[in-house]
């Protein structure tokens, strides 16, 4: 058990029966009554931000958050099976717990499965893939200079937009947490 004198952004803590984890906190003490803890905390199971106010000295139940090593190996119907890089164990992840980061699954990718309390609630992708480009319109002489893009189909079957001058074949490298293009390979 923590007291709001102990928080600091990065502690995963027990709210109402959720898993949360602090991302901003303040000690506010207003003119008359005692001082609160201001707090932002993200869902850590549906993503979501939430704003609470708490009373110092409120006590919560810290969780134990773990990260594992695991590589991509194929999608069967709408689960995606991964397999751990020590143990060689198999696991089929729903599609619904991965969401968008399906669009950047590619075959052999290493990843980060996300355990809380040895429950698999989800997985962190590398910040920069390289993917390449199954489908484009042919870009015209001269499009390199422009700033105008298009948009053109990833190896996993996600849209990107790309600058004009990028062709069907061609490797890129793709900024998962915008989800937009950075450069040509």
């Amino acid at each position: 058990m923590i007291s709001t004198s102990d928080f600091k952004n990065g502690l995963n803590i027990l709210v109402d029966n959720s898993p949360y984890q602090i991302v901003w906190f303040q000690n506010h003490k207003p003119g008359k009554g005692g001082a609160v803890m201001r707090v932002k905390l993200k869902h850590l199971k549906k993503g979501g931000i939430i704003e609470r106010t708490f009373k110092s000295g409120e006590k919560f139940e810290t969780l134990s958050i773990t990260r594992q090593k695991k590589q991509f190996l194929y999608k069967k119907g709408v689960n995606f099976n991964f397999m751990d890089v020590n143990t060689y164990e198999q696991v089929s992840v729903s599609q619904e717990l991965l969401g968008d980061k399906v669009n950047y699954l590619k075959e052999n990718l290493e990843i980060e499965a996300i355990y809380l309390e040895n429950e698999l609630i989800g997985i962190e992708v590398p910040i920069i893939i390289e993917m390449t480009i199954t489908e484009a319109e042919p870009g015209i002489k001269g499009d390199s200079i422009s700033n105008l893009t298009k948009i053109a189909k990833l190896e996993t079957g996600a849209d990107i937009r790309v600058p004009l001058f990028i062709k069907k074949g061609d490797k890129i490298k793709v900024d998962t947490k915008t989800g937009e293009y950075t450069e040509r390979v």
